[in-house]
């Protein structure tokens, strides 16, 4: 797919007009500057020309702000900007600021604050205010002050969401590794939003459990959440299921019922496998999301669309694009925040603590309980999990049943499991051989980099390769064969592949001076498939020297 940019402007300065313009400023690749979060700022002083100056050094930073001088006002603002924090300026034998900041407290009494300490005036202590003070800052306040002040405020969102998420019953996030953290960090950096997110990854690896986090830690989470699977309703029964329908609109509609979005009202729809929604559907999808309104079948009136749009789906869209299967204006309304879904096999390290989860899902259900031994363990660290995480709890459970308070060893896991391990083994094993140099040679046609990358990684473990391709004519660099990281069941060729991607990404992100475009150029990939590798890895350019 295309980026579509103004003609006569660089990427660089439409990025800058989106970002001023948009109204989800803050969220996912052009919602981030400074290394931070773009956000909504409340501030309160009642010196007009001194709010004035605050409000310059944040909106330097491209964030979003309001300032005010009557405590009457805050009210109205916060529930219009739904800021991140709020700044006060300190007055010395003034209560405006104080009565203030107690109508901040009733309206939203989980805001972080931090208080304004004009120059010469006395300080206080924060722990001496009422409310969510978390320190003070000095006037004339520096940018580096203000990001610093902003990364606590935020840390401070994400573990009230954290709470919020849990007194709501989602599913817990479970995991540690390099992936969830960065699946987690996104979860928090949109959830606070409104924005349209669209959850990839391959089916089994808790696309669901992702979206019921999201909407657990938003605004809506006093909202229903109601899901629906695109995939498992009959094309001519969908749209009455989104949508609802009058009584008489069809044969068998005797009352009329309402939709999943009627009933989502105020709260988040989660659309699961959006990729298999027909062409005809996706037209009527496509209007509701822009005109933000709908009708029932067999109904003319108009009913306001009150949720928040959240989607999934194992297909790849970007392909479905060029088949002509899916629409792309669709696409882009639903990929305002993409986040991707890591499969088990990706997260190796998160068995552990995933088999110790389902096993006390088990046992609190009153279903049995069951213990893996360390090597039962290692082998399915092994194990490629075709089936992700679902595999993974359909098999705790079989144990369970099979061998109920007992201690499962190596020969009691299913056979199956065993023979397919034996034949990637086998198949690994084949790849490493001379065969090697033949498939690095058909790879470096492919245009999908990660591919080639991972062909020439096992010639180099081979010997048949003595270093990596040239970006634009410079060879990029890349960590020593001694240094791959090992694992006791030996090489971890994925951890060192994504090493070598992120190498290659930042190298071209330095030859195109930052410029993304430029750099997909380079790597002979689409824009957009870089973008997301940006995000996968958490490469943000400000950080490429």
């Amino acid at each position: 797919m295309q980026q579509r940019i103004d003609r006569g402007r660089s990427p660089n300065k439409v990025i800058i007009r989106q970002r001023r313009s948009h109204p989800l400023a803050g969220v996912g690749q052009q919602g981030f500057l400074w290394g931070v979060r773009v956000v909504s700022v409340i501030i309160f002083d009642e010196d007009r020309e001194r709010a004035n100056a605050v409000e310059a050094i944040l909106r330097f930073q491209d964030h979003h702000t309001a300032c005010f001088g009557d405590p009457a006002q805050l009210e109205a603002a916060v529930r219009e900007k739904e800021p991140a924090l709020a700044l006060f300026t300190v007055e010395e034998g003034d209560s405006g600021w104080l009565a203030a900041l107690e109508r901040l407290n009733r309206e939203l009494d989980d805001l972080p604050v931090f208080l304004l300490v004009p120059e010469g005036a006395a300080r206080i202590a924060a722990e001496n205010v009422a409310g969510n003070v978390l320190g003070t800052l000095d006037l004339p306040l520096r940018q580096a002050q203000f990001t610093a002040a902003l990364k606590q405020a935020l840390k401070h969102n994400a573990r009230r969401r954290d709470q919020f998420a849990r007194k709501a019953g989602a599913p817990r996030l479970v995991g540690d590794s390099r992936p969830m953290k960065r699946v987690k960090k996104l979860i928090d950096q949109v959830a606070g939003t409104d924005a349209s997110v669209l959850i990839l990854g391959e089916s089994g690896t808790g696309k669901e459990v992702i979206a019921q986090n999201i909407h657990a830690r938003s605004s809506r989470r006093s909202g229903p959440f109601v899901p629906i699977n695109c995939g498992a309703i009959p094309p001519d029964l969908l749209e009455s299921e989104l949508f609802g329908h009058e009584k008489g609109a069809f044969t068998g509609a005797i009352t009329a019922r309402q939709g999943r979005f009627e009933m989502a009202k105020g709260g988040t729809i989660f659309l699961d496998e959006i990729g298999d929604m027909s062409p005809d559907m996706q037209v009527k999808l496509l209007r509701v999301l822009q005109e933000r309104t709908f009708e029932r079948v067999g109904g003319n009136k108009r009913i306001e669309a009150d949720v928040r749009v959240l989607a999934a789906t194992h297909r790849d869209l970007e392909a479905k694009i060029q088949d002509g299967s899916f629409r792309e204006d669709l696409f882009y309304r639903l990929n305002v925040f993409p986040i991707e879904t890591p499969p088990l096999r990706e997260r190796a390290s998160d068995l552990p603590v995933l088999v110790k989860e389902l096993t006390k899902r088990i046992e609190d259900e009153g279903r049995g309980s069951v213990r893996l031994s360390s090597e039962a363990l290692s082998v399915l660290s092994r194990y490629e999990w075709p089936g992700n995480v679902r595999e993974l709890a359909n098999l705790i459970e079989r144990l369970a049943i099979i061998c109920p308070f007992d201690e499962v060893v190596v020969d009691e896991l299913p056979e199956k499991l065993l023979r397919d391990m034996v034949a990637e083994d086998s198949e690994t094993v084949g790849e490493a051989g001379s065969d090697a140099v033949d498939e690095g040679a058909s790879a470096a046609d492919d245009t999908d980099t990660s591919d080639a990358i991972e062909v020439r990684d096992t010639m180099r473990d081979a010997g048949a390769m003595e270093q990596l391709p040239a970006v634009n004519g410079k060879a990029p660099r890349h960590p020593d064969a001694r240094l791959v990281k090992r694992t006791d069941g030996g090489l971890d060729m994925r951890w060192y592949l994504g090493e070598l991607e992120q190498r290659l990404i930042r190298e071209a992100l330095e030859e195109s001076d930052g410029v993304v475009a430029k750099a997909a150029e380079l790597l002979q990939l689409r824009r957009t498939t870089l973008v997301e590798k940006l995000r996968k890895y958490d490469i943000q350019r400000p950080d490429v020297s």
